[in-house]
């Protein structure tokens, strides 16, 4: 039966708030009649379709400011329901993965929203005085959404958030093999779009789709666009609706190697590109044609990187099983490389993430050669680089015109770069970059739109020549290079540091009228209030307190302390204390300088910081400026542009991170942690030393952070032991270290983190572990982790070209003089510089095991966890900027890892490794 899913309010769950996860529930059940014959089927879609098309009439007339809300609104839920929607395509096609998919529902949702938000889509949208030209933007009406198997769920969000931007409607027709997961995702963007004021039936859908149906969708009177994703039958069919169409051709993307390729990036690239999903995107790499005077170094590097080199008579057994009947075997697509291997019967290394097979003829009789939707890709031997060009060529005009080519060369190698473009027939043409991201756009070349569905022009029988967005006119070849956006460092404009720099730093503010003080009660009670306050009265300041902050900082805290500023209306804001108190400062002068901040919006997370659903006002510092003193040495909060805040509603806690939060002036004085207590002194330490770690090896990390990560790291790993042994005893220790927190927290507050960080996160909401103790739990296993040139994964980012985790590691523990000498390999000093750290947690009376930390009595309560710790772990902010991208599994085995045995242990046994602690220096 066809289901009249019309958007209204019966029998659908209430939309939930901006940036909570929507939950995913099964689709209302259909409400056709019970003969279930064509005929009702027929007068059901009828209903449909008239539904669509007055909710599309009533939407037309609605202004920019209402269709931006409307936009905007149904995108914060797309992103916020990423995961459960994963998972439920993964678990109903048996296809993918379910990481690599919740990155692609990140994207229809995030990307498309940041690309499009300023787009003007209604009424006059240029106008062109001298030209005397005025172009005015209408709908096109009711469009038929055709939603492949694939890509079930970001490819629904995509097609429904591009129709909602224009005041279309659409009729959304999934796979018969993906209908639950596609229904609920467009379940949850029409729910916010009606939320938001949309008219009810602007997103409806087939809930029991059959290609009849789909075939009278496409070809009803009321469709005016066809939008087609899926396989070349589907496309050709709409097509032949006689209805305009946008559609995608087949991919058989070939990716050159010449002689002037950087090949470490080149096959780094690749794999990313075709592992991603288990190579389902129409763009991904098919086959590789490398130059002869680069075919053995790239071979190497791919067996390097986790491709499997296939022997002939592996070879013949894959290609045996490619084809079925004349078609694609749909049992491998979306298939990982070891599950393939059992399909065709042959056994491969447990590295292995691609399987490559070299193949020399191009046709019909050479499965290899066509497209193939999984992590198998042929490899060609050309003379040179024309040869290899001719053969690219020709792999793209026998099976994929149209669509997608690579070529990795050297940048400036203009020659090769202008004719690959002016001889490959692609509309997308790719230059150092994973064709799979690549050509989706604005993730490799910020200039290319972002898009889930690829034309490919005349030579790939579609109507439009390029990423399908708001306006498709003409055929247009795009030559796309890799590029790199600019990077950033931003810290507070001043940093007074020493100890005595209180009241040097605080001179500063000659001028000001009014001080706010954020602390807690126990510094209140302790007297470091005073010692600002003394400061502020010589200067004629005047101060008001709020030393309510408590640990976790509360949104109901926060919302008190704003109360109190309105009133007493500061033009400077002071942060007195550790984390907590600076954390709720920058909120509460957040809300202060913004009063109508979206507070549940601005903790979406997000895949880059600059391209964000949500924007703080450009109003931030006008009414106040933000002053961190901290009195403890470790969270880096006064220089950073983080802060996290507990909603004591519902016991959510939000991490929040946007530049507008870093402070105007950060004061690290020494005098202010003479007192901190040992334990303190120790967990706020090793924290610094993970900050630090982390941001050494994260993607963002550049060579204006990594000098400070290195700095900071050297400063603990000697001070930290006397800082900890003798307190304020040994002054110059406790300088260091203080210091150090502050250099670490610049590096961090701009490279970020990585998983470390995202598991102790949940180590301390599940278990109440304080957050440096669960850093120094897990980083030594974090280290271990990251550290290979052959990850399964690896993090998406255009600086970071390669996987560089193992060799980063070794060069800091070179610097910090404990990598063992010039003889000793990458490897052993990755593991000596593991061991230096687990030497400084004994020093500072550290348990090598969370067993010991949480205590063995909780074990039963701890495995129990894991699961939802993992998966929680996996969507920290902190994880995207890890250099080996985890999947949930793996931050669940991590977990495990740490719980019981210390891993010191483990290092000794293992072969090879040559265990031995090197002495601190």
């Amino acid at each position: 039966m066809v289901a009249l899913a019309n958007g209204s309010s019966k029998g659908a769950a209430a939309s939930p708030p901006a940036g909570a996860a929507p939950a995913v529930t099964p689709a209302p059940a259909a409400n056709g009649t019970a003969n279930g014959g064509a005929k009702d089927e027929m007068a059901e879609l009828k209903l449909l379709l008239v539904s669509a098309k007055e909710a599309q009439q009533q939407y037309s007339t609605f202004t920019q400011e209402q269709v931006d809300k409307i936009f905007k609104a149904a995108a914060l839920a797309a992103n916020s329901a990423r995961i459960p929607l994963a998972k439920m395509a993964v678990e109903e096609t048996r296809m993918g993965v379910i990481e690599d998919k919740v990155t692609k529902n990140h994207f229809a949702s995030e990307f498309i929203y940041n690309k499009y938000k300023h787009t003007k889509t209604c009424g006059v949208v240029e106008k062109d005085e001298a030209g005397g030209i005025t172009k005015i933007a209408e709908p096109i009406g009711v469009v038929a959404g055709i939603v492949p198997t694939t890509n079930p769920t970001s490819t629904a969000i995509f097609k429904s958030l591009l129709t909602l931007k224009t005041r279309n409607a659409i009729i959304l027709c999934p796979h018969p093999r993906a209908t639950k997961c596609t229904v609920e995702a467009a379940r949850i963007v029409r729910d916010a779009a009606v939320a938001a004021g949309a008219p009810p039936g602007v997103i409806q859908w087939i809930e029991t789709p059959s290609l009849p149906v789909t075939q009278a969708v496409m070809s009803a009177p009321e469709v005016s666009l066809v939008l087609a994703t899926g396989g070349p039958s589907m496309v050709r069919a709409a097509y032949s609706s006689g209805h305009p169409a946008l559609g995608v051709g087949a991919g058989n993307t070939p990716a050159v190697i010449d002689e002037t390729a950087d090949v470490q990036q080149a096959v780094s690239s690749i794999l990313l590109s075709k592992t991603f999903d288990n190579g389902v995107i129409c763009a991904s790499e098919q086959s590789v044609v490398v130059v002869d005077s680069q075919y053995e170094g790239v071979k190497y590097e791919l067996t390097r990187r986790g491709a499997y080199i296939l022997n002939p008579e592996q070879l013949d057994k894959v290609r045996s099983k490619i084809f079925v009947n004349g078609r694609l075997n749909a049992d491998i697509v979306g298939q990982s490389a070891q599950r393939l291997a059992e399909i065709f019967g042959i056994e491969v290394p447990f590295w292995a993430k691609a399987l490559v097979g070299e193949v020399e003829v191009i046709g019909k009789e050479e499965p290899m050669s066509e497209e193939k939707l999984c992590p198998v890709l042929a490899m060609y031997r050309a003379p040179d680089f024309k040869g290899a060009v001719d053969m690219a060529d020709r792999l793209v005009n026998l099976f994929g015109p149209g669509h997608t080519s690579v070529l990795h060369t050297n940048p400036r190698n203009r020659d090769h770069i202008d004719y690959f473009n002016a001889t490959i027939k692609t509309v997308r043409v790719l230059v150092n970059t994973p064709a799979s991201h690549g050509a989706i756009g604005d993730l490799y070349n910020f200039h290319l739109n972002p898009s889930l569905t690829l034309g490919c022009g005349s030579w790939g029988s579609t109507s439009v020549s390029t990423n399908v967005g708001p306006e498709h006119l003409l055929n247009i070849k795009s030559g796309i290079e890799r590029r790199e956006n600019m990077l950033w460092f931003r810290v507070p404009p001043k940093v007074y540091f020493k100890g005595g720099s209180l009241e040097t730093g605080l001179g500063d503010l000659k001028g000001r009228q009014r001080a706010f003080i954020v602390t807690d009660k126990p510094l209140y009670d302790l007297g470091y209030v005073d010692r600002v306050t003394s400061v502020l009265d010589r200067m004629a300041i005047r101060s008001q307190t709020f030393y309510h902050v408590a640990p976790d900082p509360t949104l109901t805290c926060i919302l008190e302390g704003v109360k109190e500023m309105e009133a007493f209306r500061p033009d400077v804001i002071i942060a007195l204390g550790g984390g907590s108190p600076m954390d709720a400062a920058k909120v509460m002068w957040l809300m202060y300088e913004c009063p109508g901040v979206e507070f549940e919006s601005l903790a979406v997370r997000f895949m880059d910081i600059r391209k964000r659903v949500y924007e703080l006002p450009d109003t931030m510092g006008q009414k106040a400026s933000l002053v961190c003193v901290p009195t403890t040495s470790g969270t880096g909060s006064e220089v950073t542009p983080f802060a996290v805040v507990t909603d004591d509603r519902t016991g959510q806690k939000y991490p929040l991170a946007d530049y507008a939060l870093t402070p105007t002036m950060a004061i690290v004085d020494t005098h202010l942690v003479l007192d901190m207590p040992k334990r303190l002194t120790a967990y706020s330490g090793l924290d610094t030393l993970t900050h630090a770690l982390e941001s050494y090896v994260s993607i963002f990390a550049t060579s204006y952070t990594r000098g400070q990560s290195k700095e900071a790291a050297a400063l603990i790993l000697k001070y930290l032991p006397r800082a900890y042994k003798e307190g304020g005893k040994d002054y110059e220790a406790r300088e260091e270290v203080h210091s150090a927190a502050t250099i670490a927290g610049m590096a961090f507050g701009n490279a970020f983190l990585g998983i470390c960080h995202s598991l102790a996160h949940k180590l301390g909401a599940q278990f109440h572990v304080p957050h440096g103790l669960a850093n120094a739990a897990i980083i030594s296993h974090v280290i271990r982790f990251n550290a290979t040139d052959r990850p399964p994964k690896q993090a998406a980012f255009p600086q970071y070209s390669y996987p560089q985790g193992k060799q980063r590691y070794a060069e800091l523990a070179d610097m910090l003089g404990v990598g063992g000498g010039a003889d000793a390999k990458p490897r052993q000093k990755v593991v000596n510089l593991i061991l230096a750290v687990e030497e400084l947690k004994r020093q500072c009376d550290v348990p090598p095991t969370l067993k010991e930390i949480i205590g063995a009595d909780k074990e039963g309560e701890y495995f129990a966890a894991l699961d939802e710790m993992a998966e929680n772990a996996f969507d920290d902010q902190c994880t995207g900027a890890n250099p080996r991208y985890p999947r949930i599994a793996e931050l669940k085995q991590l977990l495990i890892d740490a719980w019981e045995r210390p891993i010191a242990e483990t290092l000794a046994v293992e072969p090879g490794l040559g265990a031995k602690v090197v002495p601190l220096k």
